[in-house]
């Protein structure tokens, strides 16, 4: 049976943060023009504004030594004048502790960065307009219309096989081949957020029309796919390295390749329509340090940003900024699927439904 808490703590959330934010939105800092300034001497004024302010505090789900150091790291030598701290945890604990923040109108996190955060700051009220030169270079289907996130960091997904078990040949190549008879009670996928199994779901509902998506879901009911919960689409993964699972499903495309490329028997196989999503980031309302949090948000989409996260083994927004080798075949264009670009919003506004089908079709 599915996992009951997959997307419960989710709704939770969002629960708790709209009632917070329409208790206390009056106590919220009124956002400074220089978020959404376009006059030739932003830059000037940026800086000038961030050597009063003097610091900078994000909270960010990107890994710590991976990408959190590096990115301070570079940012800090551009700006050395700003002493930047992070704090690492996941979307729901970030919104969790920004929540308590708002509400003791004592905000501490000037930039909010995570896979759910920018869409869940949006429906608490948090978010507020921002604006970048870099904005420019980013696909428009990434990017929020309103400019109340930025996307900073994409992922992809695919599913994963062991080379041992599957050969390339015989690997699923099409949503349809999943339905094979021979994959029966062998293929599994993660349960345990709305980026698992939910978007799986959403994923086709967007891309092929609710009545397609769900005549597919039932026949592919019928494959007994094993729901994963215990862990997350990493540990998964690591399970079908181990050979308990010969196929996993909805699985961080890029995650097969790096193990793959230290020696394991795994790798991935990408499909039309390819579900993407992206990590967001948010300037709060409440936000001390604006003018450094906007220097932060032009370096972490900049070219120079974004190849510090690409070294770092994630995968950049920006087209002209490159992943690194090992990864580069998951990125859709590279790989020759179609992309189903899944804004926050919409698999916020989604998973619950998807949650249901789910719940009713795979147990």
């Amino acid at each position: 049976m599915m996992n009951p808490q997959c997307t419960g703590t989710l709704f939770s959330l969002v629960a708790l943060l709209a009632t917070v934010s329409y208790s206390s939105v009056a106590q919220a800092q009124t956002a400074p023009d220089i978020l959404t300034y376009r006059g030739a001497d932003r830059q000037e004024r940026l800086v000038e504004g961030a050597k009063k302010e003097g610091k900078l505090v994000l909270y960010s789900a990107m890994i710590v030594n991976q990408a959190l150091r590096p990115i301070s790291t570079a940012f800090q030598a551009k700006y050395p004048f700003v002493k930047m701290s992070y704090w690492r945890a996941d979307s729901e604990e970030i919104m969790v502790k920004f929540a308590a923040e708002f509400r003791a109108n004592n905000v501490v996190g000037d930039v909010l960065e995570a896979g759910g955060a920018g869409a869940l700051a949006v429906e608490a009220g948090y978010a507020q307009p921002m604006w970048s030169p870099e904005f420019a270079a980013i696909p428009e289907q990434r990017r929020d219309p309103n400019g109340l996130w930025a996307p900073t960091r994409m992922n992809y997904f695919s599913v994963a096989y062991n080379t041992r078990l599957v050969s390339a040949e015989e690997a699923p190549k099409t949503f349809d081949d999943l339905l094979d008879p021979k994959w029966k009670g062998k293929m599994a996928w993660p349960t345990g957020t709305a980026s698992a199994a939910p978007l799986f779901v959403t994923n086709l509902r967007t891309a092929w029309g609710e009545e397609k998506a769900l005549s597919y879901l039932k026949k592919l009911s019928e494959q007994k796919i094993i729901n994963y919960g215990s862990g997350t689409a990493r540990s998964l993964v690591d399970r079908v390295m181990a050979g308990e699972f010969p196929i996993a499903l909805q699985i961080y495309a890029h995650h097969p390749l790096i193990s793959a490329g230290k020696g394991a028997p795994v790798a991935a196989r990408m499909m039309s329509p390819t579900p993407s999503t992206s990590g967001t980031l948010v300037i709060p309302k409440g936000a001390k340090n604006v003018h450094s949090a906007v220097l932060l948000l032009d370096f972490i989409l900049s070219q120079e940003g974004q190849k510090t996260l690409a070294q770092a083994e994630y995968l950049p927004v920006r087209n002209d900024v490159l992943p690194a080798d090992l990864i580069k075949g998951v990125v859709p264009s590279v790989a020759g699927v179609t992309e189903n670009a899944v804004a926050p919003e919409k698999m916020n506004a989604m998973t619950e439904s998807s949650e249901k089908i789910l719940q009713d079709l795979f147990r």
